[in-house]
């Protein structure tokens, strides 16, 4: 078998804010069969589907009642199995979202199997990450249940093998149906320390990430099941550092292709969390993705993203989405897509959508954003702070209406959106983007294609370059007989270096400044080829 993905560029659909077929305002199969022409045209390899099992939605989807059919509102089994053939049909694989940290508490398990799940006469002092305790009282047991993230998400006892058989028939059966690889949620937290102690402030975490027989248990998971399929895995890890990676993601230890890392998505929040908002240091993200691109050369393998459910748009957040919103979407692009990895595009981040500022908390749906509200107003935080952060940090950000066009709730649905269409859509959407030849999509249909064609990209070596300057990532990929030469600005303020030889593979504006130095202008991006 052959590591495709490595060449491969992963699409993220959110199923219920990226087309509405049938006007009841959710996003379902058939609406993303009817754009399965629009994201081969851009390009992309892989579609990775957010959870489309049966839910009670109480975490948006992540609470599965069902792992074997489709969540009403997005369809049937009949819609799925024509929505997998036609994304093969024109050469694109499919990835689902594996979730098994947790179950719903609807799940059949929670009531048939005493074992399956953590039971306690007395909790242990752990908070949920979704605010409040991780234990909830069950009458019906007259004990209380672990649940890391929302009481009606009980996490599942993976030391009983039994549970880890369901959960591997399950996977080969979705496997079996012909998807091709899994995003797994969370993944890294299904080993916990047996006793479940307390914690240092109830932080639990040391307890439940990285745990003791997480590599035990993911190679077991490999060998029973993915060894004998030609598919691809990305695991979802918070916490985990590049050494950990380098474990999880080298081949010789048969656990996952790559992971993703949160590192460098924490690098704007404060010491109180992500609601603690500070501004970007450049220079810590430069250090970062370098000790990443470093650390898993030649050893495992990178996942490159900057955007996906759980994270505000980039365009808002590393760029600037007002006067240069097109250059420095086209920007962040390029710096992550030159990048040694396999790149992830969210729906929506290749027009450039943007983060939204609802006037009331009312208008936001998200379980964790509803909790934070009224746990920080419990607090004394004022309103506006409140909704300072849940601008900038929300996940709402991210799950607004993929933009179609200028019509009626940007042509999502014909009915009532779930959740508010930004009011931006009139101006940005997939109708004006496809009219543009100079659109942020071209640009991404272009990065995509580089990757493609030039094999340094996928194989150079990384050397940070400029390593100090404030404002202005640039950096080399090396190979033996290539180089890549990528300057990005990060910044509204021009910059001057030497100009390097080579041919310009890709750039964000029309023409360099001039032809004796390089004036990086603002949010400026170039790649120079040299061979």
């Amino acid at each position: 078998m052959t590591d495709w993905w490595k060449k491969a560029c992963v699409y993220q659909i959110y199923p219920r804010s990226f087309m509405d077929s049938n006007g009841d305002g959710i996003g379902d199969l058939e609406g993303i069969i009817q754009k399965l022409d629009y994201l081969k045209k851009l390009g992309v390899d892989i579609i990775w589907l957010s959870p489309i099992y049966d839910s009670p939605n109480d975490d948006n989807g992540y609470d599965i009642r069902d792992y074997y059919s489709i969540m009403h509102e997005f369809g049937t089994m009949d819609d799925f199995d024509s929505l997998l053939n036609e994304i093969h049909q024109r050469d694109m694989k499919l990835m689902m979202d594996l979730v098994v940290n947790h179950t719903s508490d609807e799940h059949e398990w929670f009531r048939k199997y005493d074992d399956f799940y953590y039971w306690r006469d007395q909790p242990n002092n752990w908070k949920s990450i979704f605010s409040g305790p991780a234990w909830t009282y069950d009458k019906v047991r007259d004990q209380y249940y672990l649940h890391i993230f929302s009481k009606k998400q009980p996490d599942l006892n993976w030391e009983n093998h039994k549970v880890r058989e369901k959960v591997y028939e399950m996977m080969r059966w979705w496997l079996d149906q012909g998807v091709d690889g899994f995003r797994m949620d969370v993944i890294n937290f299904i080993s916990k320390e047996p006793s479940l102690p307390d914690a240092p402030d109830g932080d639990g975490s040391p307890y439940f990430m990285n745990g003791p027989r997480i590599h035990e248990f993911l190679r077991e998971m490999n060998d029973e099941v993915l060894s004998n399929y030609d598919c691809v895995t990305v695991g979802e890890m918070p916490g985990a550092t590049p050494e950990d990676a380098m474990i999880y993601t080298n081949p010789k230890n048969r656990e996952v292709n790559m992971i993703f890392t949160f590192e460098h998505m924490d690098l704007d929040s404060g010491s109180n969390g992500k609601w603690d908002l500070k501004p970007l240091n450049l220079i810590d993200l430069k250090e970062n993705l370098e000790k990443w691109q470093h650390a898993l050369y030649k050893n495992g393998w990178n996942s490159l993203y900057w955007n996906n459910h759980d994270q505000p748009r980039i365009v808002s957040r590393f760029g600037d989405d007002g006067k240069y919103r097109v250059e420095s979407a086209k920007m962040l692009a390029t710096c992550l897509h030159m990048l040694q990895g396999t790149p992830y595009v969210y729906q929506g981040e290749e027009i450039g959508m943007t983060n939204v500022a609802f006037d009331s908390i009312n208008r936001y749906q998200d379980i964790e954003t509803l909790n934070m509200y009224h746990e920080k107003k419990s607090e004394g935080w004022s309103h506006n702070s409140i909704m300072k952060s849940i601008y900038a940090k929300g996940r709402d950000n991210a799950r607004t209406p993929m933009q179609w066009s200028d019509a009626s709730n940007s042509g999502f649905t014909t009915g009532r959106p779930w959740i508010d269409v930004n009011p931006n859509y009139k101006t940005i959407n997939v109708e004006q983007a496809l009219q543009d030849s100079n659109s942020i999509f071209y640009h991404y249909q272009s990065l995509i294609k580089l990757r493609k064609t030039y094999n340094i990209i996928t194989t150079g070596k990384f050397k940070l370059i400029h390593r100090h300057h404030p404002n202005v990532f640039a950096f080399e990929r090396i190979d033996e007989h290539e180089k890549l030469i990528v300057y990005c600005n990060f910044s509204d303020s021009t910059h001057t270096f030497d100009l390097p030889n080579g041919e310009i593979l890709i750039h964000n504006y029309h023409q360099l400044d001039s032809n004796q130095e390089l004036n990086l202008r603002p949010w400026e991006a170039v790649v120079f080829y040299q061979n």
